[in-house]
């Protein structure tokens, strides 16, 4: 069974991987239509670099994988802050920025945590 589980897990990272490649593609041919790049845009293939790397670490087994979704929550909401932040209420703003703050905060005791 646990055999069964893992073969399972290895098949959805290597479709993980691979939808995160194709979107990754085809945002790359998009901004090569566009010919404009926007911080929006760079912090979007952040997110796909971040779920590669969170890929890696399940395949190698070296790093921390529950620190990687910390990461790719941060750098998620940095991206709605920055795309809707004209259009958003400040205290939505102030919040979504609390939220990034407190990621931040436990990615840190995770990492140190798990250090000593």
């Amino acid at each position: 069974m646990v055999r069964a589980l893992g073969a399972v897990e290895h098949a959805l990272l290597i479709f993980v991987a691979l939808m995160t490649l194709a979107a990754t593609g085809m945002e790359i041919a998009s901004l090569i239509e566009r010919r404009t790049v926007g911080l929006g845009d760079i912090l979007l293939m952040f997110l796909y670099t971040e779920v590669i790397a969170m890929v890696a670490v399940f395949y190698t087994g070296t790093g921390l994988p529950f620190v990687f979704p910390i990461f790719i929550a941060i750098t998620a909401l940095a991206r709605l802050i920055v795309l809707q932040g004209k259009d958003m209420d400040p205290q939505n703003i102030v919040l979504e920025a609390s939220a990034i703050l407190l990621l931040s905060v436990a990615a840190v005791v995770l990492i140190r945590g798990t250090r000593g």
